[in-house]
């Protein structure tokens, strides 16, 4: 299998834009999809916000199963702030409170020095974890573009939310493809560039890992229960009539739809990682 890279010259260069854009933040909220929140997470960033607070948001929690929940009450029971959300519900008022209780230690010094200086928050997360959404539907207004794919966000935005300030920065949380398990997960959710990845080989990997894990979805979606990922695959384009000429299956077809069914929820509710995983990532 073609292994999927970050270059280490864009890592190294996305984590100096990460520490500068922090000196000028009070707390950073790091965004996680809840369907793999280890795997959408860089280990790297450990330690990276020094004495500044740190929440954990889970968002897309309603793509998510309760396996999420479990992992969101292991960081919880570690000491960790973490929340979930769905942002794009627009209900972000537990967001919010849980900001608020994050930075109340300097909001109150700042009240005592008669301050008016508004508290900025860093929003990280690796490509389409929704930072973007989050911090529309904290504003109340489309002050940050938004798209279903990587890269979207092009350059630093400051954007007012009540007495906070949101940046929303590109690059400032580059994927760790130091554990290729977790990268093709992110290959799965749409967090790495498609035009990088060989996606006959992520679609099968999605069937594998699916099958093992959530039978019972596939089964329901497309109408297969067993078989090898590749003779899967195949079931699928015979289901959803992707055929060439003389009858062979259009797997590139196949590959696409399966994909996009995951990424838009339409296979079900999911969490792929694994306490171990989250273990592994230092958030647990």
């Amino acid at each position: 299998m073609k292994l999927i890279h970050w270059f280490p010259g864009h890592m190294a260069k996305a984590m100096r834009l990460m520490e500068e854009n922090l000196r000028l933040c009070d707390a950073v909220v790091f965004v996680l999809d809840a369907r793999a929140p280890a795997s959408s997470y860089n280990p790297k960033l450990n330690g990276l916000a020094g004495q500044k607070p740190v929440l954990f948001l889970f968002n897309k929690c309603d793509l998510a199963d309760g396996k999420a929940d479990e992992l969101l009450s292991l960081m919880r029971a570690g000491g960790k702030s973490a929340i979930k959300l769905n942002a794009t519900a627009q209900n972000v008022r537990p967001l919010q409170a849980a900001m608020e209780e994050l930075v109340k230690e300097k909001a109150a010094r700042l009240k005592e020095k008669g301050s008016n200086k508004p508290l900025r928050f860093l929003i990280a997360g690796v490509p389409n974890t929704g930072k973007s959404t989050v911090i529309n539907a904290l504003s109340g207004e489309k002050k940050a573009q938004v798209g279903d794919k990587a890269g979207v966000t092009r350059g630093k935005q400051w954007v007012k939310c009540g007495s906070f300030e949101l940046m929303d920065t590109p690059g400032t949380m580059p994927p760790s493809f130091s554990d290729q398990t977790l990268a093709r997960r992110l290959a799965y959710l749409g967090s790495v560039n498609d035009d990088i990845l060989e996606m006959d080989e992520i679609a099968l990997c999605l069937l594998e890992e699916l099958s093992g894990k959530y039978p019972n979805a596939l089964n329901e979606r497309y109408g297969i229960a067993e078989g090898t990922p590749l003779e899967m695959l195949g079931q699928i384009c015979q289901k959803r009539g992707f055929l060439l000429r003389g009858g062979e299956y259009d797997y590139e077809r196949g590959e696409r739809a399966l994909i996009d069914d995951f990424r838009k929820g339409k296979l079900g509710r999911v969490c792929l990682d694994s306490a171990e995983d989250m273990k592994n990532a230092g958030l647990v």
